[in-house]
């Protein structure tokens, strides 16, 4: 179908004065399958004025802080499982019950979060979502003590956790809010990277501030105390190292708690666009339109199987790699480097999905074909069946992470597109709420004493290859960037 047969449609349907206001119900057919797109309590008016204000970046950063900080919270533990495990006296099913909280919150509050930012708007989101986390990471600070330090760390993380349906589904809401159509795209991965960029951080603050003592007791030196060398003198440095890194992560969440409350308007006086003009559907008719639209759940499947697992994977890197020698602050810098390769790929390929701005499923077929190449070359250094080497291994990740999360704003945007004039909001929640149910299984299996890893790459593996045929039954639709061009013809 052309660019402007949708519009040439409309224009047949309703004859002037066509050009100064739509009928307050639209429905379109599509020349070659029935797609209908009903606009509802609303008019789409070519002539609405619009404005792109310059204060849109305040919000895009003050959300972007809010988004890394969740994210860098919920990985805490993965960078520094040896040194948790031991001060603490933990396993390493605990330390994937404290990152599983991530997942099994969202699914607790995916709807009542998407509730708010579709009605309440995203002050009030954006403002509880900074409130739980800087809760979250106060509580995990009132003790170190076991086992009560086990229950204040994972009501913390339970607790952030809680805000994660807001720091992963909103990018989309932010930019369709605040800027212009060539700018959407980019402006949604500008706002979801920064929830892997808290989470690769992670992987440096924490073994940087919490040592892996288990690993280097050989090194110490020889003139220190006969105590600090001793079980219990390691145990209460690596408790006291812990504590000191849940006070600086508190202070800054508290910080960011303060930088939205101060300002951060739930939507510019004057759309940015025209399709951000328009009301969307309510919350109960979005929510029941979504259950009918089966492209939406194709994309669904395809975005929350691979992803899902694949993120999970990611948070206990540490983990799969502690039976081939490699210690805490090797996997950090692994994760480091390749999560801030994937989020940094992530803008690059957006601003290319700005400019060709109608082949979004081409991107992704691109994406997931180097991914799994690369994810395969991962796998097989690990097995042995290639010779393994630190340059083979680091490529091997940051390539695989690189393409995979730079497919996440365009599944963002792809889903909006299809479900459109339904609001991003529920669309996104839910899309992200299938990504976490998927990390929530991978998850919930490592947990399962005596498993070991080695089944954890192959599984990630199988779910990203299993997505490639998906891909290519999933038939494109541009609903709202359609009504835009309206605008522009």
């Amino acid at each position: 179908m052309e660019m402007s047969s949708r519009s040439q449609l409309l224009k047949e349907e309703f004859p002037p004065p066509y050009n100064s206001i739509f009928p307050a119900e639209v429905t379109v057919i599509a020349t070659d399958h029935e797609i209908r797109t009903t606009i509802q309590q609303s008019t789409i008016d070519p002539d609405t004025e619009t404005h792109v204000y310059k204060r849109r970046w305040y919000v895009l950063f003050a959300y972007c802080m809010l988004a890394m900080t969740q994210g860098g919270l919920w990985n805490t533990w993965g960078p520094i499982a040896a040194s948790s495990e031991d001060a603490f006296g933990w396993s390493d099913g605990d330390i994937a019950l404290l990152s599983n909280w991530g997942p099994i919150s969202y699914v607790l509050a995916t709807f009542i979060m998407s509730w708010v930012v579709d009605v309440k708007g995203l002050r009030w989101a954006c403002l509880s979502a900074a409130l739980m986390v800087a809760v979250g990471a106060g509580v995990r600070c009132i003790t170190d003590t076991p086992p009560y330090v086990k229950w204040t760390i994972h009501l913390g993380q339970f607790l952030n956790g809680l805000a994660g349906p807001v720091a992963m589904a909103v990018p989309p809401v932010v930019s369709v809010v605040w800027f212009p159509v060539k700018q959407r795209t980019t402006a949604t991965a500008a706002a979801a990277f920064p929830n892997g960029i808290g989470v690769a951080l992670s992987f440096l603050t924490g073994p940087y501030m919490v040592p892996d003592r288990v690993s280097n007791t050989n090194t110490t030196a020889s003139n220190l105390s006969q105590e600090r060398n001793s079980t219990a003198g390691r145990v209460s440095e690596e408790r006291h190292d812990i504590m000191m890194y849940m006070y600086v992560e508190a202070i800054w969440s508290f910080f960011v708690l303060l930088m939205i409350l101060v300002y951060f308007p739930a939507k510019p006086s004057k759309p940015p666009t025209l399709s951000a003009s328009v009301e969307r559907l309510d919350f109960k008719a979005g929510a029941k339109t979504l259950l009918r639209n089966a492209r939406f759940w194709v994309i669904c499947a395809t975005y929350g199987i691979s992803l899902g697992v694949f993120n999970c994977w990611q948070s206990v890197l540490d983990v799969i790699l502690k039976p081939h020698n490699i210690d805490e602050d090797e996997a950090g810098w692994l994760g480091f480097y390749s999560i801030l390769a994937g989020c940094v790929g992530s803008v690059v390929l957006a601003k290319f999905a700005d400019i060709f701005s109608r082949h979004m499923k081409m991107f992704l077929l691109l994406l997931y074909g180097g991914g799994t190449v690369s994810f395969v070359w991962f796998t097989l250094l690990i097995n042995g069946t290639i010779k393994e080497s630190t340059y083979s291994l680091y490529t091997a990740i940051v390539l695989a992470t690189l393409l995979l999360n730079a497919s996440v704003p365009l599944y963002y945007e792809m889903a909006c597109e299809v479900t459109y004039p339904v609001a991003e909001g529920i669309t996104n929640f839910v899309l992200t709420l299938v990504n976490n149910i998927g990390g929530l299984l991978f998850l919930l299996i490592s947990m399962i004493p005596h498993l070991g890893t080695a089944w954890e790459n192959w599984a990630c593996l199988g779910a990203i290859v299993s997505c490639i045929p998906v891909l290519f039954l999933i038939k494109e639709n541009y609903n709202r960037l359609e009504v835009d061009e309206i605008k522009h013809e």
